[in-house]
């Protein structure tokens, strides 16, 4: 996107604000992992940043049943008052957000792109329907970045930063689902795992994270007894 007007004008006339890490407004959360960014570009509710919340990620190719799952546990989780955290991709992300937004909840989407670049293209609905219901769009790239694919492992460490812990729902053996799960570990966050079909694929890696010690959840109960909201 080529801009012709000066940057600050552009930001005001979007209602995109800035965070820089010195700021006060900036999350907490956010300030304990490595690599904090150290600029946030942010639509929305900024506030919502600092509220408990739960990353729900997994697969873009996902299977019905992991859509299912994923739009019920982020309704319930709303409903429950708890922001969900995912990154806006299509699949398990998009889940996560329509669920919450469903539930007039309010969650958080974390991009691979500047913050004026909504990816996939047929989200731009779905991110405004997160805006107006008190969540927010945010991205530590600068305005006019482009979705590259070196960006989404990077965004991966902010989803799983800003959460109290991370619900993997669907994913394959190898999978980039495992960077943000990764992320998880080194910061200390509860890692959960919904689990799927010994048959299907898409179940393959979340099956397996069960079998290295990730907490087994079949209901919403199964998350909040951990973050003390039973």
């Amino acid at each position: 996107m080529e801009h012709i007007e000066p940057l600050n004008f552009y930001l005001k006339k979007n209602n995109i604000q800035v965070i820089k890490i010195t700021d006060k407004e900036y999350p907490e959360k956010l300030k304990q992992i490595y690599d904090a960014p150290k600029t946030l570009y942010i639509k929305g509710e900024k506030n919502v940043l600092n509220e408990t919340g739960i990353a729900i990620i997994g697969a873009r190719m996902c299977s019905i049943y992991g859509k299912n799952v994923t739009e019920k546990f982020s309704y319930d989780l709303a409903k429950r008052k708890i922001v969900t955290i995912s990154g806006l991709a299509r699949g398990i992300d998009t889940a996560c957000h329509m669920g919450t937004v469903r539930a007039k909840g309010k969650t958080i989407a974390v991009l691979g792109s500047g913050i004026d670049i909504i990816y996939p293209g047929e989200n731009k609905l779905l991110a405004e329907e997160i805006i107006k219901n008190g969540g927010a769009i945010i991205s530590e790239f600068p305005i006019g970045m482009r979705p590259l694919p070196t960006n989404f492992p990077r965004r991966n460490r902010i989803i799983s930063g800003l959460s109290d812990g991370v619900v993997v729902v669907e994913a394959k053996q190898k999978s980039g689902t495992f960077i943000t799960v990764d992320f998880a570990l080194e910061q200390g966050k509860e890692v959960y795992a919904v689990p799927g079909n010994i048959n299907s694929i898409t179940s393959t890696g979340t099956n397996e994270l069960i079998k290295q010690g990730a907490k087994v959840v079949t209901s919403v109960k199964d998350i909040l007894e951990d973050i003390n909201f039973c």
